[in-house]
């Protein structure tokens, strides 16, 4: 009953913040002038007396900014509680683990060879580069049949580093483009269309099913891979589709957006810590609370320095850091024990 409570709240608390971040923005349009254009066509009332200008930004800017905002939070908090489980290791999420920048060195690439225009051409990059950092990763963090932590994260963190050091040459050698190199490193939701919308929410609503229908397996899968055999699941099987969908749900994110860090860490954490470890509790709970801290940061990369916006990731990294170093904190207290 109270979590039935807790998550009725948190619907409302996200339906108020998707109003707050369509009425509000880095541009001279007043907040009253922002509420007429949203509501009054909701209510039938006539919208003539609406500047064409504060439609165009309220229908074709904020409102497909703040949709993109609500599926990415939601799917790369999902993403980060799925790795978390088959990795069974709480530091564990698509930005530590090297997925997003794969993804993102993938659609540096991509613009580079000039293939933005093409049918899948910077999110089909993103994928592969996604894929195949999860592929070496696991490959150096793996010793026989298990997944040593450590080395996982040291993993992830070299391919970070190598993958950021990639984008800067491709930057240094082609200097016309980097401005919207510079734009996936630091991720930004300014330039979202109804278009990028479809197409990542085909795949979070995907990701969130396929989460979903292996919630059971992941929850054994969180206890240790021998007990999750014993209980019938097919712990590789299990692994490979998980992997697969969140990874193809990173790739299109960070190919839209560029690379937004640290929601898959906090916001399951905070979830797990608050309500357990039940991914089928944590499911609802974790998309809910991606989506409130994808949006709120949203909001302030609009709000904090007028008419400029910082770059959403910067946001996520200013708030994400500080908790992975307490994780860690936290971590280290447990080993002294």
């Amino acid at each position: 009953m109270k979590n039935n409570i807790t998550l009725i709240l948190l619907s409302l608390l996200c339906l108020v913040l998707i109003f707050i971040s369509c009425i509000v923005g880095s541009g001279s349009i007043s907040v009253v002038d922002s509420i007429k254009a949203l509501i009054y066509p909701l209510i039938g009332k006539d919208t003539e007396e609406i500047n064409e200008g504060v439609k165009y930004i309220i229908y074709n800017i904020r409102i497909p900014r703040t949709l993109f905002a609500a599926l990415a939070g939601a799917g790369l908090s999902i993403c980060g509680l799925a790795f978390q489980s088959i990795f069974r290791n709480p530091l564990s999420d698509p930005y530590i683990l090297g997925v997003s920048s794969g993804a993102s060195l993938g659609a540096t690439l991509a613009i580079v060879l000039g293939l933005e225009n093409i049918i899948f051409g910077i999110s089909g990059m993103s994928f592969v580069f996604a894929f195949l950092s999860v592929i070496i990763i696991i490959k150096i963090a793996s010793y026989g049949n298990r997944i040593h932590t450590t080395t996982l994260l040291l993993a992830g963190i070299s391919i970070n580093f190598l993958a950021s050091a990639f984008i800067s040459l491709l930057m240094i050698i082609n200097q016309e483009q980097i401005e919207k190199i510079v734009f996936w490193t630091m991720g930004s939701l300014s330039n979202i269309s109804y278009h990028s919308v479809i197409g990542v929410s085909i795949a979070v609503v995907m990701g969130i099913i396929c989460i979903t229908y292996h919630a059971r397996d992941l929850n054994a899968l969180l206890i240790d891979t021998q007990t999750a055999k014993s209980l019938g699941v097919n712990v590789e099987r299990t692994k490979r589709i998980i992997l697969l969908i969140c990874t193809l749900m990173v790739a299109l994110i960070v190919s839209e957006s560029g690379v937004i860090g640290f929601i898959g860490l906090v916001v399951p954490h905070i979830v797990r810590l608050i309500i357990g470890s039940d991914n089928r509790r944590m499911i609802p709970f974790s998309i809910l609370g991606g989506i409130i801290f994808m949006i709120t940061s949203d909001v302030l990369s609009r709000t904090i320095m007028p008419p400029s916006e910082i770059p959403v990731g910067s946001i996520t990294a200013l708030i994400g850091s500080p908790f992975f170093i307490y994780l860690l904190f936290n971590a280290k207290k447990r080993l002294k024990q």
